[in-house]
């Protein structure tokens, strides 16, 4: 995905900090048992607050277990959340890297887009084992994909129906979870989390797209005037936030609550601001130095 979805962590005390460390943790090893060593490379804070709401709930057989970092293996052993919701989380991971890989390569040409091309060679059976346990999920991605790119050729200025494809891929993944009420949250939750991911990716990526030529949705939406519009993407985007907030709200979320809520009404607005004033890069390369 594209990392915006990360907590605040000068906002959260001492246990929520390992809770949370619990899942990123926890994804990794299960990307790493599931799918290979390299699957671990994959992970991302975006992949967290997904494993984190698939397994809010609980699940038979979750349990925190305590596991040595095999890229720190001198660090300490830490608490390593496991079950079969984070084993779900891992192969929709996957299988959304896979297809990330699969869009860079078109977006890039062919020399460009050769690395992307060799990454994804490397992944191809840890996706196919991902499909396979997760066919739902993989065939709305590809369907949500198809139309995105059929958008994409015709540079469609409907703003809301691309980001409408994108938010419908994250909204399938709730189909891992039981309980009709749950699903139906969850999907609500996820959906309008990644309209506002679609969106903020949009503008984030504004002036590249321009420089190279690219479909950006927000500028055919505004006809090469998005950056005038900045207060609209504001409001859309902050109401998107809070339907997302009023979804969880709805959610049975347990000792992960303040963590969702910090993320929700904590960081995300937090980012939104630094992306449309232009600072979110900065922001993030500083954060990923100081990890």
């Amino acid at each position: 995905m594209f990392g915006y979805i990360r907590p605040a962590l000068d906002r959260l005390d001492q246990e929520q900090k390992d809770a949370y460390q619990s899942a990123y943790c926890g994804l990794c090893h299960a990307l790493g048992r599931r799918h290979g060593w390299l699957a671990r490379m994959t992970l991302q804070y975006d992949f967290t607050f997904l494993a984190i709401v698939l397994t809010a709930g609980g699940s038979e057989g979750e349990e925190r277990l305590c596991r040595r970092c095999p890229v720190h293996p001198f660090r300490k052993p830490r608490a390593c959340l496991t079950g079969e919701r984070m084993d779900a989380a891992a192969d929709q991971s996957m299988i959304l890297t896979w297809h990330k890989l699969s869009d860079d390569v078109k977006d890039h040409g062919f020399f460009a887009g050769l690395p992307f091309r060799a990454v994804r060679r490397l992944f191809g059976r840890a996706y196919r084992r991902a499909a396979a346990a997760q066919p739902d999920f993989d065939a709305e991605t590809r369907l949500g994909l198809a139309l995105l790119e059929e958008l994409e050729r015709v540079r469609s200025p409907q703003l809301d129906r691309a980001a409408d494809a994108f938010a419908k891929i994250l909204a399938c993944a709730a189909q891992a979870v039981s309980g009709e009420g749950a699903r139906r949250a969850l999907g609500q939750l996820l959906y309008h989390l990644g309209r506002w991911i679609y969106l903020m990716d949009a503008w984030d990526d504004l002036d590249d797209d321009r420089r190279k030529g690219r479909y950006n949705p927000l500028d055919a939406r505004f006809q090469g005037q998005a950056r005038e519009n900045r207060d609209y993407l504001d409001t859309t985007s902050t109401h998107s936030l809070r339907l997302a907030g009023a979804a969880a709200e709805l959610l049975e979320l347990g000792e992960w609550t303040p963590i969702v809520e910090n993320i929700l009404y904590t960081a995300l607005p937090a980012v939104q601001s630094a992306v449309l004033d232009g600072r979110w890069k900065e922001m993030r390369d500083n954060k990923e130095k100081t990890k």
